[in-house]
């Protein structure tokens, strides 16, 4: 370290520091700044713009029991523009589906699960999806479809869904009146989760019809 004998030496050693490194020091101290205040900002701004979404889908949840129909469209659609990835936005389509499927738009319901299905925010939100989407197809008929969405679950991400997906099965299968499959399926909803009393009475349902078709056949060979 160098030792300067008078003021004056010090002073005419600082403004050479100073010439050499001065603007340096400055823009890191400027960049510093500007890392901490920006961030801070950014914090600011995720916050504000958290507290926002969360007050629009406040008003989406009004407007849903109010069946303002237009309304909850609108409210989709500015809370997509706050945050397309949130699960707020995941769970207003999923409302906004709903909407669709009340007002008998089932190709628009169709459409919104069918993305859902694929870029929902969580593996449980895209299960729901699916489900729902199962259940529009099985309203227009188109039960071989829904079946096809079923077998194309990976198994590895239908935990707390098995009994779900089980029971939609032997539902697609009553209408498409292959009953013993039905059977099947409700059995095994059953054993996924054995506390449904619709799920009893379905499968019991089914074995009535079953017995009441095999007696129908015992008698017409009879004949």
């Amino acid at each position: 370290m160098e030792i300067y004998d008078t003021e004056e030496e010090q002073v005419a050693a600082i403004k050479r520091w100073w010439k050499k490194n001065g603007i340096s020091t400055i823009v890191g101290i400027v960049a510093g700044i500007l890392i901490i205040t920006g961030g801070n900002y950014w914090q600011q701004q995720q916050k504000d713009n958290a507290m926002q979404v969360s007050a629009l889908f406040d008003e989406l949840l009004v407007n849903i029991d109010e069946e303002k129909q237009d309304s909850v469209k609108k409210i989709t659609e500015r809370i997509e523009e706050h945050d397309s990835n949130s699960t707020y936005v995941t769970l207003s389509r999923l409302l906004l589906a709903k909407t669709k499927i009340q007002m008998a738009d089932l190709d628009a319901a169709q459409g919104i699960l069918e993305k859902l299905m694929i870029d929902a925010s969580s593996v449980e939100l895209r299960n729901i999806a699916r489900i729902r989407l199962i259940k529009v197809l099985q309203a227009k008929g188109e039960n071989q479809r829904g079946l096809q969405l079923i077998a194309e679950v990976d198994k590895a991400d239908v935990e707390g869904f098995l009994a779900n997906y089980d029971e939609l099965t032997g539902d697609l299968y009553v209408a498409l009146d292959r009953l013993g499959e039905a059977r099947t399926a409700y059995q095994q909803a059953l054993r996924a989760d054995g506390k449904s009393a619709l799920l009893q009475f379905k499968l019991n349902d089914i074995t009535q019809a079953k017995m009441i078709e095999s007696n129908t056949n015992v008698e017409s060979i009879k004949e």
